[in-house]
């Protein structure tokens, strides 16, 4: 049998009876539900908590996220979630993401929500990353016996009363050429530049010059603080040459370019204000850490600067659901960005439809407009914790960017990390916290002042 060891005679004990559905092996239950290829409504998962009592398992449905005032109301306990660490001491049986949404099994008190304790079906992780459980509602409520039941998930604006997205429509809109925003002409010929390893700070400088909106806003950032040339500064060739350098001046140039193929409001926390912000503050910060891991700087820079694109991507072709996704990100500031888009675009009347990440859509998006692999990825995989494959330097760069990040309100989340875990990633020493802190805060003023211009 392909589940874990303790999850195993547990049910065998017991004589609980399920059914084992084998998958091949992913790298997250995300990725299961999917490749599963079963009603995403009839999954279930667990949350781990903890406060100084101890480690509670939540136990809720696979498109919903924890309401932590509801938590409370249930517990009597302000909780917090569990770092992926701590999961891996008490979950030492299963795969790193599989956590078996069986608290029993391990001897951890468990709340289960009200919509779980219900069902007459469910599905979920057997604690492996390469099979599925499926169990009858009277064999659960036997696995689960002893647990609280109550009710524990955000309820969010509206979700019963508008049309649900269908997984066919969202596949249509992200598959679909024309239903994409193509990459803007500048940008792309920007791309296509920098690709050219013989191109000349001239032929970039006459590009950028062709639209005088990104011509002046690529001067303010060489005249910016941020670089404190003595000089003056006077032509987009003068700040590719004596200050930025091409990649640099590149990358920027393509940022601004591309962003113009959305249509987003600026306000709110997911608006472009925000998005600005955020991205050059991650963008700052990749490129410090790119050197001491090994990394390339300018794609450290890309990477960070690009991989929240998928965010505007959900503003563009969904508005009705993206202001429902920041009223619920604002309203819920501990909740995982990922809870709340399953949430947005969870279940909805009965029908099957896609928990859309905006991180995998952003990377689909980079793809299909030929940015570096580096970039790909990192947009695509940065809301995945624990990655190990291609290009994991730069994921984990804008994972460290955007937990450092959090901890001053910048950005879309504000779940904790396991930042000691990203450090040991990229080979860094722990005392680089401290140095990346400095460099943010001499730059911050600077990069907060760009972020204005930007936006507006």
């Amino acid at each position: 049998m392909a589940l874990a060891a303790r999850l195993e005679r547990f049910l065998a004990r017991k004589g609980i009876g399920f059914q084992e559905l084998p998958i091949d092996p992913v790298t997250s239950l995300d990725s299961a539900v999917i490749a599963s290829g079963l009603p995403q409504a009839d999954f279930i998962q667990a949350t781990l908590l903890i406060d100084i009592s101890g480690v509670v398992m939540a136990v809720h449905k696979f498109d919903s996220s924890l309401d932590p005032d509801a938590v409370y109301q249930l517990t009597g306990r302000r909780l917090q979630p569990l770092t992926a660490r701590q999961t891996m001491r008490l979950f030492g049986d299963c795969d790193p993401g599989f956590t078996p949404p069986i608290g029993q099994a391990y001897e951890l008190p468990v709340v289960v929500d009200e919509d779980v304790a219900k069902a007459e079906r469910v599905l979920f992780s057997s604690g492996t990353d390469h099979s599925l459980m499926e169990m009858d509602g009277r064999s659960l409520r036997l696995a689960l016996a002893g647990a609280r039941e109550g009710h524990l998930v955000i309820r969010g604006p509206g979700n019963g009363n508008r049309e649900a997205l269908t997984l066919e429509e969202v596949a249509d809109k992200l598959q679909k050429l024309y239903r994409l925003p193509p990459m803007p002409a500048l940008a792309l010929r920007i791309l296509r530049l920098t690709a050219n390893t013989e191109a000349t700070a001239r032929e970039l400088a006459e590009l950028i010059e062709f639209d005088p909106s990104l011509t002046a806003q690529v001067m303010r950032y060489a005249r910016s603080a941020l670089f404190n040339y003595p000089g003056q500064i006077n032509s987009v060739q003068e700040a590719v040459t004596r200050v930025l350098g091409f990649d640099r001046v590149a990358h920027i140039a393509l940022g601004i370019a591309s962003v113009r193929a959305f249509d987003v409001p600026r306000q709110g926390l997911l608006g472009m204000d925000n998005f600005w912000r955020h991205s050059l503050y991650c963008a700052f910060l990749c490129q410090s850490i790119a050197p001491r891991c090994g990394a390339e700087k300018g794609l450290g820079y890309l990477c960070g600067l690009l991989h929240n694109f998928g965010l505007l991507l959900v503003g563009h072709l969904f508005p009705a659901e993206f202001d429902e996704l920041n009223q619920l990100r604002e309203a819920n500031p501990e909740a995982s960005m990922h809870s709340i888009e399953q949430q947005v675009f969870g279940q909805g009347d009965g029908q099957e439809i896609l928990a859309v990440g905006h991180g995998a859509i952003g990377g689909i998006l980079h793809r299909l407009w030929q940015l570096p692999d580096p970039v790909i990825k990192a947009a695509g995989i940065h809301q995945q914790p624990g990655y190990h494959g291609e290009h994991e330097n730069y994921v984990l760069m804008v994972q460290l960017s955007n937990a450092l990040l959090k901890e001053r309100g910048i950005g879309d989340e504000f779940n904790p990390d396991d930042v000691p875990a990203l450090v040991e990633g990229l080979g860094l020493q722990p005392n680089v916290l401290d140095e990346l802190t400095a460099e943010m805060d001499r730059v911050a003023p600077d990069l907060d002042a760009l972020a204005s211009s930007l936006s507006s």
